[in-house]
């Protein structure tokens, strides 16, 4: 999908001309990019959040060459998608880690010792 495809989306919803929608998705793009420059963390309920990660310097290869180069360390742009949105992207699929664990069998004669 594009951003395009995003502007048709939002003007076929009502009464609002091509204009109004790219208005709008730009509105959108602005404040969450505005956000992030800030440091701030941007989150959707139901869809995820948007933050930003610390990158080490480090020294990288170039390839042509083979020389070493210094990368300097950076912020980079990192987006952690809600529960809700894996759920629907993976329907069905359980992850392992958030299985419920069954409750063991609990003897009412014999109660668990304290």
């Amino acid at each position: 999908m594009t951003k395009a495809d995003l502007v048709e989306k939002v003007t076929g919803l009502g009464d609002l001309t091509r204009r109004d929608g790219e208005v709008i998705v730009d509105t959108l793009f602005e404040s969450v990019i505005g956000a992030l420059k800030a440091n701030d963390k941007v989150e959707v309920r139901g869809f995820g959040s948007f933050r930003t990660r610390q990158r080490n310097p480090r020294t990288g290869r170039n390839p042509k060459t083979g020389a070493s180069v210094a990368v300097p360390a950076k912020r980079v742009p990192f987006f952690k998608p809600s529960k809700e949105l894996r759920d629907l992207v993976n329907p069905g699929e359980v992850r392992a880690s958030r299985k419920a664990k069954p409750a063991a069998e609990i003897d009412p004669h014999h109660p668990p010792a304290m």
